[in-house]
């Protein structure tokens, strides 16, 4: 099974329909493949080992994706905001490849998207050996928010095992439009050319997202599902702006953790809409937990207080994903000890360019996430296992306390960090955003955890910024808040 496999399945099946871009102008599933056969002449002409994409998310990235494929080399999607030290560290790792890139200039070996999808209509078509299904189909590396960046070797078996397992074949209608709002580096952005493009739905996508141009996008281009990361649904809600969204029908969000708070209050927005909350990670080719939308109304309308706390969870394993929580000395936990998460299926790829495979002797990945399984299976996530926090030989999670936090009304956003500290060798500190126009004391706000977490959880110290450092898909870099924190000293404002 490959990539190529599944958009000639489309292609047969589809044929005209409209798969990429906007009503006007997009292109279709025939389309695509034409294009992807053009694409893979151009990159054995160039004779290159891999397709570097550094550039802006939009129609030449469905096809980059195809034509690396079908050419049997795989596509390297790279941050187009690195700064030029970071770039070209990346780019040394492909020498030999062919890049598109925004910056093209007039670079030997670098095309922009536009020349790129131009020179397609001018190459010879021909095709290809199908790849080979334990080759190599994407090279993602990941943000480095903790460490130097790795490159995530994703094979074609992952990939399509992950789409074969999640969706079902031609099953959107004709005038279905799926709205992604993430980068073309991240695996969001890879699965969902793919599973958008197997349902048979049109993918549009919003290059730079603000509250506003998301929803007059929505309306405008009817769409029916949409893929957001929690900090900007949050942004849409606060937007102040006309929220209406009369073809909407599902919003899947992921990528970082859902403040309960939020979805609360964007089920109550939109009520007809269809909620689900996904769990996944490069190394697993994406979604690997679902808290589907019966859940998401369940939890909203119960009164059993075990229900309605599944809300900030993220669900439970998809088909043919094995998940464990396991203690420090690595055995597997009962339900509800928090542990770390560890995973096993065709879809896991967990190998690493120059590092290879990182699985125990029974296929289980170790994602370094903690968390707990409650007694029906629901996953809820504790953070990172690098982010705890020791105090006084005292483990703590900081989601715990964020969770708390983001429960005052004049709280929009927070982050809680380990400071080193002489006595308690690290003191809790957490910084918070507030909704315009909203104000609440220190100690006001330390006495409001208080009243739901013991005092050893009680941040020692809060201050206020005007927003934290998140990557472009909402993924809080911790360490540049503990960095800014022990460099300021005492900063913010009550």
């Amino acid at each position: 099974m490959n990539l190529t496999m599944l958009l000639d399945m489309a292609a047969d099946g589809l044929e005209d329909r409209i798969v990429v871009g906007r009503r006007g102008g997009g292109i279709s599933a025939r389309r695509l493949r034409d294009l992807s056969v053009a694409g893979a002449a151009v990159i054995r002409e160039a004779g290159a080992d891999a397709l570097v994409y550094r550039a802006v998310n939009g129609p030449a990235f469905p096809v980059a994706l195809f034509a690396a494929a079908r050419a049997g080399v795989p596509l390297v999607p790279i941050n187009y905001r690195l700064g030029a030290e970071q770039g070209a560290a990346l780019l040394s790792h492909h020498p030999d490849a062919l890049v598109i890139a925004d910056d093209a200039g007039d670079a030997p070996g670098v095309l922009s998207p536009v020349t790129w999808l131009d020179r397609l209509g001018r190459s010879e078509a021909v095709e290809a050996d199908d790849p080979d299904p334990d080759a190599p189909a994407v090279v993602i590396y990941t943000s480095g928010t903790t460490s130097a960046p790795k490159g995530v070797l994703l094979h074609h078996h992952n990939l399509v095992s992950y789409v074969l397992g999640s969706v079902e074949f031609a099953s959107a209608e004709g005038t279905d439009a799926a709205l992604v709002s993430v980068p073309p580096y991240h695996i969001a952005a890879v699965a969902n050319v793919l599973t958008n493009l197997y349902a048979g739905r049109r993918t549009v996508v919003l290059e730079q997202f603000t509250a506003a141009e998301w929803l007059d996008t929505v309306r405008g281009e009817g769409i029916t599902n949409a893929l957001v990361v929690p900090t900007m649904l949050a942004r849409i809600l606060d937007s102040g702006a006309d929220t209406s969204v009369p073809t909407l029908r599902s919003l899947a969000s992921g990528g970082a953790p859902m403040p309960r708070r939020v979805v609360e209050r964007a089920l109550e927005t939109w009520p007809q809409v269809d909620f689900v909350n996904a769990y996944g990670l490069t190394e697993t080719s994406s979604t690997i937990t679902v808290l589907g939308p019966d859940d998401h109304r369940a939890a909203m309308t119960g009164t059993d207080e075990r229900i309605r706390a599944r809300l900030g969870s993220v669900g439970r394993p998809v088909p043919g994903i094995d998940l464990e929580i396991r203690d420090a000395d690595d055995r597997v936990v009962e339900a509800g000890v928090p542990g770390r998460i560890w995973v096993r299926g065709e879809q896991v790829s967990a190998e690493y360019a120059g590092i290879g495979k990182l699985v125990d002797d029974r296929g289980f990945f170790d994602t370094r996430d903690t968390g707990f399984v409650d007694e029906d299976g629901y996953l809820f996530i504790g953070g990172r296992s690098d982010d705890t926090i020791i105090r006084g030989a005292e483990n703590i999670a900081p989601a715990e306390i964020e969770d708390v936090i983001l429960r005052h009304p004049a709280v929009t956003d927070t982050a809680v960090v380990g400071v080193p500290d002489d006595e308690w060798g690290q003191r809790i500190e957490a910084v918070v955003v507030l909704r315009p126009d909203e104000s609440v004391d220190a100690e006001e706000l330390r006495a409001f955890v208080r009243e739901t977490l013991r005092g050893s959880k009680t941040p020692d110290r809060i201050v206020y910024w005007d927003e934290l450092p998140r990557t472009e898909t909402g993924k809080l870099v911790r360490r540049h808040v503990v960095e800014r924190l022990v460099g300021d000293g005492v900063s913010g404002r009550a």
